[in-house]
């Protein structure tokens, strides 16, 4: 355990020294030069390991050792490797260092495996530089349309092509070859949430990553004076967005987990004290693993704002901007990581992941599984993000137990 325990604190404060933020927390974006010292690093140490790395034409990292029975089959693990502004330092690069670690133990302890083991550094997930997410893991199953980053630019005006350019790559060669070789890619993430911790469990096993609808609601009524516009005369936009919130809420709280309901942004106007609102935009983010109930409350939502805007006399605008759907992870491999859970003597929850994870772009077209370690108080994206050091190396040894099963 100790060995284990030096070597996991040793590369964790390695890399999370790499794009510190004055500011607080971990910053590290895609193609930028933190970007760059991190992938290196992880370069150096992939090959100090004896697996073989290189690039690929997205800025991908991958870490591989040939197998000596099927070459041509290979099984992956991995997560990404930049960060949200002022991120922790434990989201994304938990997975690319738990996975190497369990490769680099299981060559240690079984020398080269049956089939082909990878472990990857996506190039980005998050979307914190450029309004495009999961770059690294799109690219590598072949399903990104370069030419919608052709004229992108980040705040500091710089294009993504000159982005790629900085960082040694070439936007306008062709994209590598989709890899059809992989038989199964496994991700190990923190949970990003206090479901683990409060349940007191070490370890997540990931039935499904949530569906999510997002929209942005416009209702339009009158803007008139505060003073002189009675009550019962008013076409108060602020009012009828208050009244829908309170129903959709009172729904979503009736109904339960593992549904979810946010009202994140809202915006009156003219926003002015004694003004009642003519206007207000606000947005509405509702999760579910099951598509028939979300696509079922999502049917709640619309029908309770019409109805409700309606009463009101207010115009309104309803744009489903965001219609993702459940991405269920593979049958076999999520009943491997129980198996091996329990093999270890390692007490663990089922669950599904409310967030986004590159384990989502992967699944349909590869199998794939997720497991997860606890999150203090459920914080992530935040300098607080952290996790128990015991948990770390519980999902390691998990996440060893089952590579070993499916490679050896």
């Amino acid at each position: 355990m100790n060995q284990k325990l030096t070597a996991t604190e040793e590369i964790l404060a390695t890399m999370s020294a790499i794009g510190v933020d004055p500011q607080g927390g971990m910053t590290r974006l895609l193609f930028d030069a933190y970007w760059k010292e991190a992938q290196e690093t992880l370069r150096v140490r992939f090959e100090e390991a004896g697996l073989t790395a290189t690039y690929d034409a997205a800025g991908n990292l991958i870490g591989s050792i040939a197998g000596s029975e099927k070459p041509e089959e290979t099984i992956m693990t991995g997560s990404h490797v930049d960060t949200v502004r002022n991120g922790g330092t434990l989201d994304g690069q938990y997975g690319i260092l738990a996975g190497f670690l369990a490769i680099q133990r299981l060559i240690e302890k079984h020398g080269t495996p049956k089939r082909s083991l990878s472990v990857v550094s996506f190039a980005e997930e998050e979307g914190s530089r450029f309004p495009f997410v999961f770059w690294g893991s799109k690219n590598l199953i072949g399903s990104v349309d370069r030419s919608l980053l052709a004229q992108v630019i980040d705040q500091q005006g710089i294009g993504f092509p000159q982005a790629m350019k900085d960082a040694g790559f070439d936007f306008s060669a062709p994209p590598s070859a989709p890899r059809t070789d992989i038989v199964a890619f496994v991700e190990a993430h923190i949970e990003q949430g206090a479901v683990l911790e409060h349940l007191e469990k070490q370890v997540g096993v990931v039935t499904a990553i949530t569906g999510q609808k997002r929209y942005n609601i416009c209702l339009t009524g009158e803007a008139n004076h505060a003073g002189t516009t009675p009550m019962q005369m008013r076409k108060d936009a602020l009012e009828g967005a208050a009244r829908i919130m309170v129903a959709l809420l009172d729904e979503a709280k009736r109904l339960g987990d593992p549904l979810v309901l946010t009202f994140g942004k809202l915006e009156p106007k003219p926003n002015i004290v004694n003004v009642v609102p003519g206007e207000v935009n606000f947005t509405v983010d509702t999760r579910h693993p099951d598509q028939k109930a979300l696509n079922d409350f999502a049917a709640y939502v619309e029908a309770t704002i019409q109805s409700i805007a309606g009463s009101a006399n207010l115009q309104v605008s309803i744009d489903n901007w965001m219609d993702e759907a459940p991405v269920p992870m593979d049958t076999a491999l999520v009943e491997l990581f129980k198996t091996s859970c329990t093999e270890l003597g390692i007490d663990y929850h089922v669950m599904h992941s409310g967030a986004g994870h590159d384990s989502q772009i992967m699944a349909p077209c590869v199998p794939t599984a997720m497991l997860f370690v606890p999150s203090k108080k459920g914080i992530s994206h935040n300098p607080a993000e952290d996790t128990e050091m015991e948990d770390l190396l519980a999902g390691i040894d998990v996440l060893e137990a089952a590579l070993y099963h499916l490679a050896y």
